[in-house]
């Protein structure tokens, strides 16, 4: 049986991001797979790892992440705010760097809803004049 640390839940567009926090060498796994294989391009990668090297965690934790909803991009964000809360419940310490940094911030940009007697939220018919 693994202990889990600490957890965190990050949510980002329609994304939620479960985050466990436990004893290990660093390694970094997203729905089962390696973070560097579910995010194939490395700015998402980047943008998970983010508040590890802001608290110098980097090697101190395995990170277990389960994610579901949206894209790619709202799963990063999802994974990076389920992370920093994570890493702030295991260390209170690290709170201060991580809200300088924003990333305890819930991101609440959503997409807009479509409107009746348009073709999207802002975009119209197309005008006639004649």
């Amino acid at each position: 049986m693994v202990k889990n640390l600490s957890l965190g839940t990050g949510r980002r567009k329609t994304a939620v991001a479960r985050v466990y926090l436990r004893e290990g060498s660093g390694a970094v796994s997203v729905n089962g797979k390696s973070v560097d294989d579910y995010f194939n391009n490395p700015s998402f990668v980047y943008v998970v790892r983010q508040p590890l090297a802001v608290t110098a965690s980097e090697g101190k934790f395995d990170i277990v992440i389960n994610v579901k909803g949206g894209g790619p991009s709202g799963q990063a964000g999802a994974c990076r705010h389920g992370l920093a809360r994570a890493l702030v419940e295991y260390d209170a310490g690290n709170l201060t760097s991580l809200r300088a940094n924003g990333f305890l911030t819930r991101d609440s940009r959503m997409v807009e809803r479509k409107k009746y007697g348009q073709r999207g939220a802002r975009r119209r018919f197309q005008f006639s004049k004649r």
